[in-house]
């Protein structure tokens, strides 16, 4: 007998891990760009953190009690006393490529593990998660639908991007400019390893367990779930800024879409990688910015 209730609280436990996460990452980049700001419009002294002019030492007093004590309470101010948060705390820009990689599939392939065990464990039908033995659902049939489905997606995201940076919303391609590849060995870890780990685990949580497991296993309409689900899957990059948030959620709800009709994890992971995928060797590989092209 299938337990659904207690695959749906590991999911539903798993949809807030993400969040929390996505939302720490986000703080965290926040933090080092304003950190990284600071240090170049303040002109921070490297010695003292402090914009505060240094005042020559007195000529026969000796490097001692009072100059010395003054000079450390300097260093842990700024202007006007207020503290200075080090930079060192944690700055994503100083981790290695190699360790980012790591960071994000192995997070995220351990919470797709959790996912599949807890499934398996729990006696979900493959079926529920989008996973029949049909040409549909898991043959070349399925994956050639997943690629147009990407490539036209990718398309329309470009062009909403135009449209809403012309309204003023931003988005914030620091993540993307984080995990650029600089080699090719890096290309090969993150179109081969990285990505497809990242597609198959979202995938696998905001649309096969969400609306797939839920929507069979306690009735509820696949559309309600939809709509759900894409709102977390938006706020779960919410280190894209405002417009990222925004075009992710319909993203979202479009792949869910996608998996509701065709009933096919395999086409909305393979839609997903080769949105993904085409960000990065547009405009990393390729330094080609598709907004400024449908700009003109």
């Amino acid at each position: 007998m299938t337990q659904w209730g207690i695959f749906a609280a590991v999911a539903l436990l798993v949809t807030v891990l993400v969040l929390v996460f996505a939302r720490q990452t986000a703080a965290l980049a926040a933090e080092s760009d304003v950190s990284a700001d600071g240090s170049e419009s303040e002109g921070l002294d490297a010695g003292t953190g402090s914009t505060r002019p240094q005042e020559p030492p007195e000529p026969d007093v000796p490097e001692a009690d009072p100059d010395a004590a003054a000079t450390d309470e300097r260093s842990a101010t700024g202007i006007e006393g207020e503290p200075i948060t080090s930079r060192r705390s944690l700055d994503l820009s100083d981790l290695s490529k190699r360790e980012l990689f790591a960071n994000v599939a192995l997070t995220q392939g351990l919470f797709g593990a959790v996912l599949v065990g807890t499934a398996w464990w729990t006696g979900v039908p493959a079926a529920a998660l989008g996973i029949e033995r049909t040409a549909a659902s898991i043959g070349l049939e399925a994956v050639a639908l997943g690629l147009g489905i990407g490539v036209a997606l990718y398309v329309a995201n470009a062009a909403a991007a135009v449209g809403l940076e012309r309204i003023g919303v931003g988005f914030d391609e620091f993540l993307r400019e984080l995990l650029a590849p600089e080699s090719g060995r890096e290309w090969a870890v993150l179109l081969f390893a990285v990505l497809p780990t990242v597609a198959l685990f979202e995938e696998l949580l905001f649309r096969a367990a969400l609306i797939g497991a839920l929507s069979i296993g306690f009735g509820l309409s696949p559309w309600l779930l939809a709509v759900l689900s894409s709102v977390a899957f938006g706020l779960g990059h919410g280190l894209q800024g405002p417009g990222g948030i925004l075009v992710t959620g319909v993203l979202g709800f479009v792949l869910a879409a996608v998996f509701i009709l065709t009933g096919s994890l395999l086409v909305v992971v393979v839609a997903h990688y080769v949105i993904n995928a085409a960000e990065f060797v547009v405009h990393e590989g390729l330094e080609i910015d598709p907004r400024e092209i449908l700009a003109n």
